[in-house]
Formats: C-alpha cells, sequence, structure tokens
C-alpha cells in the first residue's frame, strides 16, 4: 500500500494488541489508538478518525457487534473490520448487516489480515473464516447471502468457474496476472464456505446465485 493505513484497535487482550502494534507496521499499517472495552471504542474512533476500526468481538462488557453502528458514526469515513476467535457464523452475518466491512478469524494468520485490510481499503467486503468454521448453509436464501458479498470482480471469477475454465484462460479473459485470479478465486471460496473450484461452481448452480438481477454485488 503506497500510504500507511491507519489502525483503531479495540481488543482487551493486551499481549495480542502489542503483538499487531509491533507487526503491521511492516505491512502498511500502524495503530493510532486502542480501546479495552466496547464502551471506549467509539471514542477513541471519534478522537483518530482512523481508516479502519479492528474490532474484536467479546469484550468484559459486552458484544462488540451491538457497538458498530456508533463506530461508524464517530468514525465518518472509517470501516470496521471485525477480528475475532469467535467461530459463530450468524456472528459474522450479524456484522455484515450492522454495517462491518468484513470478518476476519484471528486463526487465519497476520498475512489474511493484512490481505483483508487490503481488500477493505479497496472497497471489498472480506470474509476470511478459519476452515473448520466454514458456513453449512441452510439454503438458497443463506447461499444468495453469502454470494451478495463477492466483489463484481469475484463474480466474474465465479462465473468463469461454472464455466470450467482454468486459472491461465481466467487471467487472459480479465487481463490480470495469474496469481490474482488464484487470490480472487480463493477470496470466492471462503465467502461462500467451499473447499474448491469445483464445489464453488455446483454451489452457484445449485442455488442460482449467477442468475441476472438476482443477486446483489458487494464492490
Amino acid at each position: 500500500m503506497p500510504n500507511m493505513v491507519d489502525l483503531v484497535l479495540g481488543d482487551d487482550h493486551a499481549i495480542f494488541v502489542d503483538a499487531l502494534a509491533a507487526t503491521l507496521p511492516r505491512h502498511g499499517c500502524r495503530i493510532v489508538g486502542t480501546a479495552d472495552n466496547v464502551a471506549g471504542v467509539a471514542g477513541v474512533v471519534r478522537e483518530h478518525r482512523p481508516d479502519i476500526c479492528l474490532l474484536d468481538r467479546y469484550f468484559g462488557d459486552g458484544d462488540a457487534l451491538d457497538a458498530i453502528g456508533g463506530i461508524l458514526d464517530a468514525g465518518g469515513r472509517t470501516k470496521v473490520l471485525v477480528l475475532t476467535a469467535d467461530g459463530d457464523v450468524q456472528g459474522m452475518r450479524d456484522a455484515l448487516a450492522r454495517g462491518a466491512a468484513g470478518y476476519v478469524n484471528k486463526m487465519c494468520g497476520l498475512s489474511v489480515l493484512a490481505g483483508a485490510i487490503r481488500g477493505v481499503m479497496d472497497g471489498e467486503v472480506v470474509v476470511e473464516l478459519a476452515a473448520a468454521r466454514a458456513p453449512r448453509l441452510a439454503g438458497t436464501t443463506d447461499a444468495r447471502r453469502l454470494a451478495s458479498h463477492l466483489t463484481g470482480r469475484e463474480r466474474q471469477c465465479l462465473r468463469m468457474l461454472v464455466e470450467g475454465a482454468h486459472t491461465t484462460a481466467m487471467a487472459k479473459q480479465l487481463g490480470v496476472a495469474p496469481t490474482t485470479v488464484r487470490t480472487h478465486v480463493q477470496s470466492v471460496l471462503t465467502k461462500l464456505g467451499v473447499h474448491s473450484r469445483l464445489e464453488a461452481a455446483s454451489f452457484a448452480m445449485r442455488h442460482g446465485v449467477l442468475d441476472d438481477g438476482r443477486m446483489p454485488v458487494a464492490g
């Protein structure tokens, strides 16, 4: 990232906060403020007006999902990226419904977090769940809700997966590098809660998520 991304970190685990403060600058980010309780996050965001508020979910004084609206109001342009060890898929859906720009499981690691921050800064809705916690869908309504968080480019990739295209052909058609295609495809798999390209294609066909005019697209 050409410019440093300013972050406020809402988390009550001091060692985790210190670790992020020490390592995120190497990924183009800096923590400009912290809060160790839900009640204090909005005030710190209002003071520093960061690009992103990294927000843990559970604190001693409550569930931070309830504070997302207030944090967004306090920060103006600030986006909320929930960063949590919680594996509740419904919590992910609730966070996005309340206005969060992303939801990342702490078990995914620093490189995934850095990628999620870049994605949020690029206007994407980012979902990174630990593999064991990937969503299991109840039906087409849930499927379309998950698919609605695909970006336009990710939806293009999903359509090409349905058509049976391989990475090289996808890269040529999109005018990007194969590594970029693989990144987009991995994001599609993560957001849909599937583990292979074949599963993603089957998911799209089974639930009709690519039908014209029937799926809202993020980004």
